[in-house]
């Protein structure tokens, strides 16, 4: 390690704060970025029946993922600059602002890493270390070991190591490239997605026609003929039409309490190796007592609802 001592150091810059200040930030984004990645890739590969929801997945690889690209590509630039400057002088190396970055950076590492270890042990002692759990774990040991190992060989390392710093970007870039790549064979091309988005606003309507049709038929006694009974001048109530077609989505009856909403979907709505379709989009709710399927294939599905009057004649009473 060179030695600078009998040069006197620099004085940090508002440059140099803008600069080092800038690089912990977007590196520290990055990492949680990352790391929330990796969780969610491993919540689609191992599941959790317990507690899954496909789209909120979807929705955290969307916005980690885009996270990532972009911080990541502002952290490699930043560090690249004050590389630069390094060469040309590398007395700016002992400046203070960088002291304290780098130091902080390895204490919330090492903060990070001996929590890591407490967890997984306390699983492990409780008997709920689950693969998704072990993995997870694993994944924030290496991410946050890496940064540690390198900020604390950058610290030490002086002006030497430049093939070494190198290979150690271009390893780190690739892996994050390739992190980033993985998303979109997961949540899909934006055209997929925004059809995705119409069969939930799809899902959404019905629902709200269906709470409709069972509150017309615990006024009235039985099922309006048409969905345009179900229309209100006084709470503004309007049958929702297709998001995308804008057609009146079909209504039939099948019997006296029988009724059948059908849409037109682009996507199914389960998720497996090849489409996505092994997991709900939607969760059950443990709280819904008719047992209600919104899971849906492509094109035409039709959702079939039996009105129980024992139970809906129990709800008028309490009333």
């Amino acid at each position: 390690m060179e030695n600078f001592s009998s040069t006197p150091i620099p004085k940090s810059t508002p440059r140099d704060v803008f600069m080092h200040l800038l690089s912990t930030v977007t590196l520290y984004v990055s990492v949680v970025s990352f790391i929330t990645l990796a969780f969610q890739y491993i919540n689609v590969w191992f599941p959790d029946v317990l507690n899954f929801y496909y789209q909120s997945i979807l929705d955290s690889i969307r916005w980690s993922a885009s996270a990532l690209l972009v911080m990541f590509i502002v952290y490699v630039f930043m560090t690249w600059l004050i590389n630069r400057d390094f060469a040309k002088n590398p007395t700016i190396k002992e400046i203070k602002i960088r002291k304290w970055l780098v130091y902080l950076t390895l204490f919330a590492a090492s903060i990070t890493i001996i929590i890591d270890v407490i967890t997984l042990i306390y699983n492990f002692l409780g008997g709920e270390l689950t693969l998704n759990f072990f993995l997870k774990i694993l994944i924030v040991l290496f991410v946050v070991a890496a940064v540690f190992g390198y900020y604390f060989w950058d610290l030490h390392r002086g002006g030497a190591g430049g093939n070494k710093l190198k290979i150690f970007a271009f390893a780190t870039s690739l892996v994050v490239l390739i992190t980033i790549v993985g998303g979109f064979f997961i949540v899909g091309s934006p055209a997929e997605q925004r059809m995705m988005r119409f069969d939930e606003q799809r899902i959404n309507d019905l629902q709200v026609i269906q709470s409709e049709v069972v509150n017309y038929w615990t006024q009235k006694e039985v099922l309006p003929p048409t969905l345009n009974e179900l229309n209100n001048s006084i709470s503004g109530f309007v049958p929702p039409s297709d998001p995308e077609t804008n057609t009146v989505y079909e209504y039939n009856i099948k019997s006296n309490l029988i009724f059948e909403l059908c849409a037109e979907f682009n996507l199914p709505s389960l998720v497996n190796n090849t489409t996505v379709n092994s997991v709900p989009t939607m969760p059950r709710s443990v709280y819904d007592p008719y047992n209600q399927n919104w899971s849906h294939g492509k094109g035409r599905t039709c959702f079939e609802r039996t009105i129980d009057p024992e139970l809906y004649k129990l709800k008028n009473q309490l009333k």
